[in-house]
This record gives C-alpha cells, structure tokens and sequence, in this order.
C-alpha cells in the first residue's frame, strides 16, 4: 500500500469516529471496556462502526436520527471493526446467535441480547428504513426518555 493510501484511509477512519461520537455515542476501544459497559444495566445500543460506504452513507446517519425520539436505550456506545479489534471481538462475542456484521446495530438489555439490525438489513437500504428498525425496537425495550 503507498503511504497516500494510508492517510486517506486515517481521514476516513478519523471522521468515521468523528461521526458516530458526535452523535452521542461513547467509543469502546478495548476489551475491557466492552466487558464494563455490556454488561451493565439497562438498554444499550451498540453501533458496530466500519470504514464501509453503506457504513458512511446509511449506517452513522441511522445512528444520529434513530435516538431522537420518545423512548431510547440508556446507553449508546460504539465499536470499530477492523480499528478496535480486541473491543470489536469482545462485544460480538455476546452477541449470540449472530454472525460477525459490519456495519450493524446490537440492542443489549442487562448484558444481554436482544436484537440486532444486521448489514444486510443497512446495505441497499435507506438510513430512514434502518432508522424505522432501531426505533420499533426502542419502542418495544427501552423506555421514553
């Protein structure tokens, strides 16, 4: 790879992160802190991030739109695929019963899984679609804000 390649690819990682934390989600970049955040109480929404178009151009903006509204998890916490490796592989690991996918969205409840909106529910869909998804499954876990 040449080294133009490798600076395009931190400024899209960059403003990937950039996106979703000003959003309103909390980076876990490690393991530890998947194990901390996960397991706790409550609803969490976890994005699972990626340098991906369908990641760009559906996923982040689903993200930001979805938890403006009545009811939504008590935690928004985001991993990197591919960037976050060790905190990425933590958090799929409790998502039973689902293939590793990125982008996509886990809605955890005390630790464990509820739901997921998986890429192939995000690619070739538009983000209102995805954000109709997330929403349906606040109304039916999460609790109005």
């Amino acid at each position: 790879m040449s080294m133009d390649f490798n600076l395009f690819m931190n400024d899209v990682v960059k403003q990937a992160r950039k996106e979703i934390v000003a959003a309103g989600y909390t980076e876990l970049k490690t393991a530890e802190e998947v194990n901390e955040t996960l397991n706790s109480k409550g609803t969490t929404l976890v994005m699972v991030n990626s340098v991906c178009g369908c990641a760009g151009g559906i996923a982040r903006p689903a993200a930001a739109h979805a938890i403006h509204y009545d009811k939504r998890p008590d935690n928004l916490v985001t991993v990197f695929a591919g960037q976050d490796k060790e905190a990425t592989a933590r958090a799929r690991e409790l998502f039973t019963g689902y293939p590793p996918s990125s982008p996509s969205f886990a809605l955890l409840k005390d630790g464990k899984i509820i739901t997921m909106v998986e890429r192939h529910e995000i690619e070739g869909h538009d983000p209102m679609s995805v954000v109709a998804k997330l929403q349906s499954a606040f109304d039916e876990h999460c609790k109005e804000i």
